[in-house]
């Protein structure tokens, strides 16, 4: 039911991504009526976020990734495993400007704020150790923009410039220290415009997170 929402919403935007969605639904059902093993647990770590693209200057901030997620073993080297994310992502510049002889340092921040949706294929090449790849659909919750200057901020709602759906594709890496303690490293890269009216110019999520898991 998830993934046949997920594709009404998409609908409207990039066929390609619609199609993969679906062939993630697929390959999701197959792990449930396939399972061996099914564990639910939850995980959270840190964001090294930043946007790439057609932007300059900018610099990565650092976020927090919390939620849950459910491993479907198919196999005992291979599990499918489906996750919902709250993740703070974004990007922020650093830059000085003199005036009347007097310097102001200002940081802005483009705070973003998202529900993902990976869904991840696991292969253990070694007991513990497994490399994963996955598609991962992205809900706009939150965009401020916050600037800070000489100890004083500001800060403004940005929901209206960016999009409210971002699509990419993850790889990473895992590691099980116990059947219920793990650790993982990961690296999402953004393949969808997430800058509204941008013309020609492209905008897109780019994120590096380590995570820590517990398994029920």
């Amino acid at each position: 039911m998830l993934f046949t929402f997920v594709a009404l919403i998409l609908t409207n935007k990039q066929t390609n991504m619609k199609k993969i969605i679906l062939t993630v639904a697929a390959v999701f059902a197959f792990g449930f009526a396939n399972a061996q093993e099914t564990k639910f647990g939850v995980k959270g770590g840190v964001n090294f976020a930043n946007l790439s693209g057609d932007i300059e200057d900018n610099s990565a901030k650092v976020g927090f990734n919390v939620g849950g997620f459910v491993e479907i073993k198919v196999s005992d080297k291979f599990s499918v495993q489906p996750e919902l994310l709250f993740s703070t992502q974004g990007t922020k510049f650093e830059y000085s400007e003199t005036f009347d002889g007097s310097t102001i340092n200002y940081q802005e921040k483009a705070n973003l704020s998202y529900l993902n949706i990976p869904v991840m294929a696991k292969y253990y090449v070694a007991t513990g150790f497994s490399l994963e790849a996955g598609p991962q659909i992205g809900f706009l919750t939150s965009a401020k923009y916050k600037v800070e200057a000489n100890g004083e901020e500001e800060e403004v709602d940005a929901k209206d410039d960016f999009e409210s759906i971002d699509f990419g594709v993850n790889f990473g890496a895992g590691y099980d220290f116990t059947e219920n303690l793990s650790a993982g490293l990961r690296y999402n890269v953004g393949l969808s415009n997430i800058a509204k009216d941008s013309g020609n110019d492209k905008i897109s999520n780019s994120v590096f997170s380590v995570s820590l898991g517990y398994k029920f």
